[in-house]
């Protein structure tokens, strides 16, 4: 029996977390592309944007030369995103697409068709909820369109199963949010 090492198997590309310390934590060294990432919520307004964000502007940044830059896709978020704050950061206000649907139903067609089409390096939907059915075609929308899904969820999905290649908990800290890795794939 000849053992295959686990870490000759490529590596999925990975984005910065922009904190060494979580880098560390997760598996390639960052948010991993193609692939759903579930964040658990006690609230909305938590910095749940501002994890993602260093990744957000390096996926933009890093198109070929002559080629537009990737598209960014906020689906249902709880509070409208503040352009002159997301432009000093470095995100390109062009390529960001906010869509608000009328159901939740309507966000999850939206989302799964905006992480299959190839043309989005991340989408962003914020739900109260939905079935394991749903969240699995989500990963598998996302991995076929190579783009970085993130589903922001409540807490109290937590004991609930899910696909997601990661999951993690945001909470309310003393001085600044607390991450904790729930499930790591």
């Amino acid at each position: 029996w000849k053992l295959k090492d686990a870490s000759a198997a490529p590596a999925r590309p990975v984005w910065s977390t922009g904190k060494s310390s979580l880098d560390a934590r997760l598996p390639g060294g960052g948010w991993p592309t193609a692939s759903l990432i579930e964040v658990l919520l006690d609230e909305t307004g938590l910095g749940e944007v501002q994890l993602f964000l260093p990744a957000l502007v390096a996926c933009q940044r890093s198109t070929q030369a002559g080629s537009e830059a990737p598209w960014l896709v906020w689906i249902a978020p709880p509070h409208e995103p503040y352009a002159p704050a997301l432009a000093q950061q470095g995100i390109e206000l062009g390529r960001l697409l906010v869509v608000r649907p009328s159901t939740a139903t309507e966000a999850l067609w939206a989302a799964e068709q905006a992480l299959g089409s190839g043309v989005c390096a991340a989408v962003l939907l914020w739900l109260k909820g939905t079935d394991d059915r749903w969240l699995r075609r989500l990963k598998l929308a996302a991995e076929a369109g190579g783009s970085l899904g993130v589903l922001f969820r409540p807490a109290r999905h937590r004991f609930e199963s899910s696909p997601a290649n990661l999951r993690l908990s945001l909470s309310r800290g003393e001085h600044e949010a607390h991450v904790d890795l729930l499930k790591v794939q």
